[in-house]
């Protein structure tokens, strides 16, 4: 693999959803200077990259993603000085910026749409979607159809998500250069990289009845990025990802994109986003080992996650967590970042956050959940769907970070009311009480980030599973040159053994999540222990 890209696998990418992060400015909301405020702390996790969710001008129907300007900082969130102060200190610690595109569409605020709908004639009109009645039938992705009528000019504008987001027309080369000229932008404030929010919508396919993944995608992400400007910087895209995607979006010549998010394991543990179904720990590691295997056949970088602003807290996924919430959580945490590959960390997941419950639908604010429950909410059983709601609602992982176990301050997060009703488990699980805890999730993933630091088989070296047969574990080995370590992570609940071929004789422990002795034959319920061969 080239030296640039290399220097990816050097980082480690704490994702930060500013809204729920911390709020400096004491009116409920989390801002910028929150996030700079929080930045030794990051630094003292082993975090060296952040990606913030967007932070743009925006009327917020959909949190942040529905942009209206996207050359200029949301009000809740402060101002553009705020963001430059951001930068200047993020450098004075060596920690890279990641910001959050969103291509795709729009607000139906931005000054482009509101000219836009005016008129047929309008120079804005063709940066949108348009046909005179639905050119299909394609369902948005958060319910009912895509399509969007417009009195001004009896016509219908698509959109892909909420109707307050239409889709931007990417045949306009004109839309095109627009968005070249906002990476510019960005490039030129000194951003170190992109996440791109569901970046093949951008590319449509009318004549296959596809509303992503059209046949000038490549086309247009090189327009972006494959250009000497933007040729060093970091992306990652939120897009589809079979096998012969990946290498056609990710090739290391093919100058569009650096990584994609894999979402494979994500699909693990559920029988839909709403419908629960028990985590099966083999399923999760055969689809791991095979993205192991493909990605360093095919020299690609791979993206090591589990939680984000879109999906529930993974660790909720693993039957009685709560129970073995700490040895689940430091587990997951070998399982995932000691793979070939970028970390991504989600904020609250280094102290163990796992989903909340409540009992009444007022608690939750995000649009697709109230549009789900709403729709519903005439036909099923009101205990059912609330359980549903609480299963898959993109607010689980949206809720204040619990900072302290002081409820009188939304938990360290803000002097005012939040913008969201508080963790309901925020009293017993919050970052103050498990960094003084005896078994620290926190302290765990500091260890874990420093080794990864520190062993470069960890961030290059190879990828080997030595699981063979067993079941419910995941036995692996990075090696480079001489240096060859392996994890070894017991998912039972029931007791395991050892592997045979690790031994004090030959192997020293580099960290484990057991208090007793890591060569101990009998490994306990939900134990994780790296070993580092002697030479």
């Amino acid at each position: 693999m080239d030296k640039q890209r290399n220097i990816f696998l050097d980082w480690v990418i704490y994702q930060i959803y500013p809204r729920s992060f911390y709020d400096n400015n004491g009116d409920g909301i989390g801002d910028l200077k929150g996030v700079t405020a929080k930045l030794d702390y990051l630094t003292k996790l082993g975090v060296n990259a952040i990606w913030l969710c967007p932070c743009y001008k925006s009327p917020n129907v959909d949190n942040g993603y529905d942009v209206a300007d996207y050359r200029d900082i949301m009000d809740e969130f402060g101002t553009l000085d705020d963001w430059k102060y951001l930068r200047v200190e993020t450098k004075k610690r060596d920690i890279k910026l990641i910001m959050d595109l969103v291509f795709n569409h729009t607000s139906s605020k931005h000054a482009w749409f509101e000219n836009a709908k005016k008129s047929r004639d309008n120079p804005y009109h063709d940066y949108y979607i348009w046909a005179e009645k639905p050119l299909n039938a394609w369902k948005s992705v958060f319910g009912g159809s895509a399509w969007q009528y417009n009195a001004a000019t009896d016509e219908y504008y698509l959109h892909s998500f909420a109707v307050e987001q239409p889709d931007l027309n990417w045949e306009n080369p004109k839309v095109r250069q627009e968005c070249q000229e906002i990476v510019d932008f960005w490039v030129d404030m000194g951003v170190d990289g992109f996440r791109c929010d569901v970046l093949d919508f951008i590319a449509k396919d009318f004549k296959r009845g596809q509303m992503y993944n059209g046949p000038k995608l490549h086309e247009y992400i090189r327009g972006l990025f494959g250009r000497e400007k933007t040729a060093n910087i970091f992306t990652v895209g939120e897009c589809q990802s079979k096998e012969k995607d990946i290498c056609k979006i990710c090739g290391k010549d093919r100058k569009e994109l650096t990584t994609v998010f894999q979402f494979d394991h994500i699909l693990l543990g559920r029988k839909n986003k709403y419908a629960p179904k028990p985590l099966d720990f083999d399923a999760l590691r055969k689809t791991l080992v095979k993205w192991q295997n493909f990605t360093q056949k095919h020299e690609l970088l791979y993206t090591l996650f589990t939680d984000n602003h879109d999906n529930p807290y993974f660790l909720s996924r693993i039957e009685q967590a709560d129970a073995l919430r700490y040895e689940a959580a430091t587990t997951l945490a070998a399982t995932f970042f000691l793979l070939r590959g970028i970390p991504f960390l989600y904020q609250t997941q280094e102290y163990g956050a796992i989903n909340p419950y409540y009992e009444d639908i007022a608690a939750f604010s995000e649009v697709e959940t109230l549009q789900y429950y709403h729709a519903r909410k005439q036909k099923m059983q009101p205990a059912k769907l609330i359980r549903q709601v609480n299963l898959g609602s993109r607010d689980n992982t949206r809720r204040p970070f619990a900072w302290t176990d002081n409820p009188e301050n939304s938990h360290g997060f803000s002097k005012a009311k939040p913008w969201i009703t508080p963790h309901s488990f925020a009293d017993k699980i919050n970052l103050e009480k498990d960094m003084t805890a005896d078994k620290s999730v926190f302290r765990f993933y500091q260890k874990l980030f420093a080794l990864r630091k520190n062993k470069n088989a960890l961030r290059y070296g190879d990828f080997t599973d030595l699981t063979g047969n067993k079941k419910d574990c995941f036995i692996f080995k990075r090696r480079l040159g001489k240096e060859e370590i392996i994890i070894v992570c017991n998912y039972k609940r029931s007791k395991t053994l050892l592997p045979d071929f690790i031994g004090k004789d030959t192997h020293r422990v580099l960290l484990s999540n057991r208090s007793g002795d890591a060569f101990s034959p009998i490994y306990q319920p939900f134990e994780v222990a790296v070993y580092e061969k002697k030479v």
